[in-house]
């Protein structure tokens, strides 16, 4: 099942874009836009309002380089936080072509090449802005979500110390390096990080949320769907969340809640993971064809998130369908190689459909059962055709060597000599010289003669 604890993100904080905030009525247009502009109240503008308000805003500024450059900057902001990057990342490069010392620019930068995964260029525009301004407590606070985006944990951890020392009532980098604790797996320490984030910041949704998947991690179900329900009720707009209480909810159990809130975050925004989350509840309800479609939706939107393409293969391995799960299992190991879950279920199910095949005839069947087989003799036998169906041929003609024998001590001494060819066939396997299918051979041959040479 996919994880859920998001990176959190750093807040931009409101200023007035012009120094004549308190306009006369003249330029009273042009400061309400700056006002509405450089907000970050959502529930008071929303965000395309916001853009709006920049863009007019902007027009008017074509001949004050530095306001302009604010203005570039906050409207790139609010592309940020709908995650219209490329939009964003023009205005910022716009921004800092006009005012190459405007250090909000850098940290805006920073973030938004952060949220496209490019993760080298957003920690050099942490550094830029840190050297700029090493007295910015945001400076050190976005390039230490670089660093901790690019696993450098502990680099970034002294960039959130270093912005708390500049600013100790910082709310976000204390969230910031509550999310470094988690990914240290230092859960306590991470809660403390979120009770003092939310102590300073009581409607930081955001950490409510991250600390409800820190609560998730110690099994601590009911306090996570606690701390999730809070996020959604502050900002009921973001998907996360919703996932994020899904996943809690399936960990109890409650698979209809859990899919509930799946599907409330898929209709906020279309995902792969949050689809991947809503197809396994429907799997472990057992109603394996929504899991299905589930799962297809899933790599159609990401065809390279492997978590699906394993997710849908043990769906079809539960249906009986191995040919489309080892197709599955096999297309997530060619995206994660690494991904060990997928390479045990794609020996799992390929030996389940090659028993299932061999067992349509008796013949092509071994004479033990490979489902309890423990020996590595046994093993090879299993996962070899030939072996199987020379195992049971001798079998068989024991069996007839047998019934062909008069007396006890006759009876006896066949039964000791296979006996003696089974203890040296698993005391030889896997010695140098040793030939499991030829000694096999010999013994099927030696049996054969023997009930064919006696008569009854």
């Amino acid at each position: 099942m996919a994880t859920s604890m998001r990176r959190a993100l750093p807040v931009f904080t409101a200023a007035c874009l012009l120094a004549a905030c308190a306009a006369p009525a003249a330029y009273a247009e042009t400061a309400g836009n700056a006002d509405i502009c450089a907000s970050t109240d959502n529930t008071a503008y929303p965000p395309e309002r916001r853009i709006s308000a920049c863009g007019a805003l902007i027009e008017t500024l074509t001949d004050q380089p530095q306001a302009l450059a604010d203005a570039l900057v906050h409207r790139a902001a609010t592309y940020w936080r709908i995650k219209a990057n490329d939009r964003a990342l023009t205005d910022l490069d716009r921004a800092i072509a006009l005012d190459p010392a405007n250090v909000q620019a850098y940290i805006e930068r920073s973030n938004t090449y952060r949220t496209m995964g490019r993760l080298d260029r957003a920690i050099a525009d942490g550094n830029e802005a840190v050297r700029r301004d090493p007295n910015n407590a945001k400076a050190f606070d976005a390039r230490g979500n670089g660093f901790n985006l690019n696993g450098q944990t502990d680099r970034a951890i002294d960039d959130y110390n270093e912005a708390l020392r500049l600013k100790p009532d910082y709310a976000q980098a204390f969230s910031d390096r509550g999310a470094a604790y988690y990914f240290k797996k230092d859960y306590q320490t991470a809660l403390k990080d979120y009770a003092e984030t939310l102590r300073l910041d009581p409607n930081n949704a955001q950490a409510y949320s991250n600390r409800g998947a820190i609560y998730r991690k110690l099994g601590q179900n009911d306090r996570a769907i606690a701390d999730d329900s809070e996020a959604i009720r502050l900002d009921p707009s973001i998907p996360e969340y919703f996932d994020n209480r899904g996943l809690s909810e399936a960990d109890n159990g409650d698979y209809d809640r859990a899919i509930a809130d799946y599907s409330e975050a898929i209709k906020l925004r279309p995902q792969a993971n949050f689809l991947t989350n809503r197809g396994d509840s429907y799997d472990f309800k057992g109603d394996l064809d929504r899991a299905i479609a589930d799962y297809d939706r899933a790599v159609a939107l990401n065809p390279g998130f492997y978590l699906a393409y394993n997710n849908r293969g043990a769906a079809y391995d539960k249906k009986g369908d191995f040919d489309h799960a080892i197709a599955d299992y096999q297309q997530a190991l060619n995206i994660n190689p690494q991904f060990d879950k997928a390479a045990e279920n794609l020996a799992d199910a390929r030996q389940e459909r090659d028993r299932r095949t061999a067992a349509s005839s008796d013949a092509q069947l071994p004479s033990f059962n490979c489902a309890s087989a423990s020996r590595a003799v046994e093993k090879a036998i299993c996962s070899d055709p030939d072996l199987a169906r020379l195992d049971r041929a001798i079998d068989g003609a024991y069996k007839a060597a047998l019934a062909v024998r008069n007396g006890k001590v006759a009876l006896a001494d066949l039964r000791q000599e296979q006996r003696d060819f089974i203890a040296a066939r698993n005391k030889s396997f896997g010695n140098p010289g040793y030939n499991l299918r030829h000694e096999m051979e010999l013994r099927l041959a030696a049996l054969k003669g023997e009930s064919a040479s006696v008569k009854p």
